[in-house]
């Protein structure tokens, strides 16, 4: 039996060598490339219909059906990193994406801190209209340049509540161990004469049982997931006179957004546009929910006055927006921005 032999074996590896260098000039498709996975994580309840977490697994939904080779994997519940260090986390790379407040990294960046504001933000309609804003812009040209992006705009209102009684004016507080989700809300508390009580959302049912918080300021959809209605005995809603409204975007590191190819970039923009236009549509029902929810928990719902909300502001002028306009670089201007916003 004779063994076939290849007549010019020269020509064949030079043939296969340009195959492969074929292959390597193409562009790497979807389906050759290997699939990046990012990881992304926030403090709120996974898979118990908060719009927060829904907001992020959305993304993850259609960046997966979008078939770029780019997965996103969800951490709820604080199950990765802690609520307080989640910027931190973005920034050594544990984590590539998050959605928590922007004041949590005002540690960072004091700057941060005019996203929760006492009264800068008025309403759902008004936080759109800030998000288009040279405030936004200064905000988001500070988040850029500290290391991530922004890649859907969220805001929600909050509201009070007592655990005793309903605080509906600054007289209400004194005495009070409040805890408040930042440092420019704890310095209007602190004017009112309150003692303040420092942690994330996610531990204030257990501050509440205990006796170590009396009260708190939180967004209305944090009052319903994290159940406060079995803690306390009267809420203040946002109603027509909101105190309190804070800026909750979903954020990736720019380290982690520049290993996406063009493809992948396109699709996440497109997930999170689609994200945030979800949000914003359930943002004020978010609102209506915990007014239901508490009522049918027979918690006293309560809102502000004008009057009683006008005094409120009073508080904050002398102490969060002094203290933010005398403190943070930049501070006076970038209140002056947002508050050119009508």
């Amino acid at each position: 039996m004779t063994r076939s032999i290849n007549p010019n074996p020269v020509r064949h590896i030079l043939a296969g060598a340009a195959s492969a260098l074929l292959l390597a000039a193409l562009p790497l498709t979807p389906a050759l490339a290997q699939t990046i996975t990012l990881k992304a994580s926030h403090q709120f309840p996974g898979g118990k219909g908060d719009v927060r977490d829904e907001m992020v697994q959305l993304i993850a939904r259609e960046v997966a059906a979008a078939k770029v080779g780019l997965e996103i994997k969800v951490f709820p519940g604080s199950s990765l990193v802690k609520a307080q260090e989640q910027w931190k986390a973005m920034l050594t790379g544990q984590i590539d994406m998050a959605s928590f407040p922007l004041d949590y990294a005002s540690g960072f960046h004091p700057q941060f801190g005019a996203t929760l504001m006492p009264g800068l933000v008025k309403s759902h309609a008004h936080a759109e209209r800030i998000n288009a804003s040279p405030f936004m812009q200064d905000v988001k040209a500070i988040i850029e340049k500290g290391g991530a992006k922004v890649l859907a705009d969220a805001w929600l209102a909050g509201a009070f509540g007592g655990k005793e009684k309903c605080i509906r004016k600054p007289e209400d507080a004194a005495g009070l161990k409040v805890r408040s989700a930042g440092a420019t809300f704890a310095q209007m508390w602190a004017g009112a004469g309150a003692s303040i009580v420092s942690i994330p959302s996610n531990e204030v049912y257990n501050a509440l049982q205990q006796g170590v918080a009396q009260g708190t300021d939180t967004s209305t959809g944090s009052f319903v997931s994290f159940r406060l209605y079995e803690q306390l005995k009267c809420v203040t809603a946002p109603g027509d006179n909101a105190l309190w409204f804070m800026y909750e975007p979903v954020l990736i590191s720019m380290k982690s957004w520049d290993k996406l190819n063009d493809a992948q970039k396109k699709a996440l923009m497109a997930a999170s546009k689609k994200a945030e236009v979800y949000f914003t549509a359930e943002s004020k029902k978010l609102d209506d929910k915990m007014v239901d929810v508490f009522k049918k928990a027979n918690v006293e719902v309560v809102e502000m006055t004008d009057a009683e909300a006008a005094a409120w502001r009073a508080v904050a002028q002398k102490t969060s927006y002094k203290v933010f306009a005398e403190k943070v670089p930049g501070g006076k201007e970038l209140i002056e921005k947002a508050l050119s916003v009508k």
